[in-house]
Parts: C-alpha cells; structure tokens; sequence
C-alpha cells in the first residue's frame, strides 16, 4: 500500500517455510536409518531462532517502512527430505521484496533506485546502492525496448552482516528466451577489509552462483519420488553464460569491525535479475529457475 507521496503506507510479508537446518546431527535423519528394526529415531526440524533465522532470514526489511507487519508460519513437515541452500530463506526473502519494491516502485512512476533511498535511512546502506549504481551508470542505463533491460537489488545479509547492492544488464533472446547477462556491478561494506580480494572473491562467486540457481537449478520430482539423480544431468550455469564483466567496489570502512560476506550477493543477485527481466520484457517472472521457455511464455503474455 502506498501513499500519495509514494511512501510505503503498510508493509504486510509472510513467509511460510520448514526447516532449514535438517543436515544429519544423528542416524535418525538417514533415511535408511528408518528402514532396520528397531529403527533410529526420527530427527525433530525446529526453526533456528532470529537474528539468523532460516526460513525467515532477511524477511525482517531493512527499509524504513510505515505499519511493518511480518510473520513466520513454520512448516514442521514436508512430503520430501529438505536440507539448506547456501544463504537458507535470504536467498527468497530478499529475491521477493526487492521485486516487490521494484513493482511499488514503477506504479508510482518513481526512479526504482530513488525509491529504495527515499525509504532508507541507514547510510552504510545508501552508500553501497549509490556506489554499485552509479559505476553501472544508472542514470544513463538503457530503458527496457522489448530485449534489453536493467535491474538493481539491495539487502544487508542477516541484517548484521555485509551490506551488498548490485546492478546488472541483460539481454533476452525474444525467439528462444534465452537470457545474455552483460554486466553486473557490485558494490560491498563488510567493514574494514582484513582482505579484499577474498571479500571480491566472494562477492563474484555468489553473483555466479546466485545467477546459476535463478536461470538454470531444479531438482524435479514426480507425485512419489525424486527424478533427478545425478550432477551430470542436474542443470547449472556453463562457462559461455557468465556475464560478460563483474565488478566488485569494495568500500573500505576504516575502523569499523569485519562483516561477513560469504552470502551477501546471492539474494541481490536475483533479484536484480528478475527486475531486469521485468524491465526488458515487461512481464515479472516469480517462479525459479528462469528457463527459456518460462521466459518466452512470460514475453508472450506480457505482448
């Protein structure tokens, strides 16, 4: 909800998601450990308390909102065995709220960065959006004509950790729906860098994993069972589909303590990438992976 001022007026998010933390801390959590008499007993999921949260981590916005209400619904059971992406809910969380944003944003026919900042008030966090945007050269980005699109996304890793802001440039192959990232800026404060180019490293390597599971990762099921079982048929991103550049500002923040940053670009990343899709073809694309044939059905729709 928004107001005439395009200010956020209420800010209502729910999540609703098992447990992340199901790796094996005893035999009970092997399946075959079910199937001998008598069996081990079963390992109980229990949610992971906040600030780390799992399932609800980062769904606590860092935006100053108006009437913030947020809820987590945990789910006890699930018909399959779960276990944790790298980043647990943030990698979601931030994904859903950065395209949100992106959406209040352009039904007020406000600029998508100047609506982030106009709800911002921490100035770590301003300072890596202004930083990742304007190496991008956001101002003068190319407007979304039907193939080319721009995007940007924000968040603040648990929000204790790194700070991280990245923008991105992509191109959609309409005929096939192929998507051709051509380059990422990043910006990071992880507070005073005890080493750069490990936090570069970091940075890089979760942009490509992060663009990997949005346009490419699934585990496929059918109504009993898993139908994927090995790494040579399991879909990721190949050599001649990273972008074209990355690159990495890294803000040095003398005399502030080290932040950890080893998960801070995976939710910004696709996100972005989601708004840029949204920017170049008009039509927001919810469901990963952001295969060729979701996103030319998506442009069919949206033409």
């Amino acid at each position: 909800m928004q107001l005439p001022d395009n200010k956020i007026a209420r800010w209502k998010y729910e999540v609703w998601s098992n447990s992340h933390n199901n790796r094996a801390v005893g035999a009970g959590r092997y399946a075959v450990a079910q199937e001998i008499v008598p069996g081990f007993p079963m390992q109980v999921p229990a949610p992971i308390p906040m600030p780390d949260g799992d399932g609800d981590r980062n769904a606590n916005t860092l935006y100053a909102f108006n009437n913030v209400d947020i809820r987590y619904h945990f789910v006890p059971e699930m018909p399959m065995l779960v276990s944790a992406p790298r980043s647990l809910g943030a990698h979601l969380n931030i994904f859903t709220m950065e395209g949100v944003l992106d959406e209040l944003a352009n039904a007020g026919g406000v600029d998508r960065l100047a609506f982030r900042l106009a709800h911002m008030e921490d100035e770590r966090a301003r300072e890596v959006m202004i930083r990742a945007t304007n190496a991008f050269g956001w101002n003068k980005r190319p407007h979304g004509d039907g193939r080319r699109g721009c995007g940007m996304a924000f968040a603040r890793y648990k929000n204790r950790g790194a700070y991280c802001a990245i923008a991105l440039e992509i191109e959609i192959e309409r005929e096939t729906g192929a998507i051709t990232i051509h380059r990422v800026n990043a910006a990071v404060d992880a507070g005073q860098p005890a080493n750069p180019n490990g936090i570069r490293n970091q940075i890089e390597g979760g942009i490509i994993q992060s663009l990997s599971w949005a346009i490419h990762e699934e585990m496929n099921y059918d109504t009993s069972k898993r139908t994927g079982f090995d790494c040579g048929t399991y879909p990721i991103l190949r050599f001649d589909q990273v972008p074209g550049s990355i690159d990495v500002d890294i803000i040095e923040s003398v005399g502030l303590p080290f932040l950890g940053a080893g998960e801070a670009a995976q939710g910004p990343t696709s996100a972005a990438l989601a708004n840029a899709i949204a920017n170049a073809a008009g039509a927001r694309l919810c469901d990963m992976p952001f295969t060729p044939t979701k996103v030319k059905a998506a442009i069919g729709d949206a033409g």
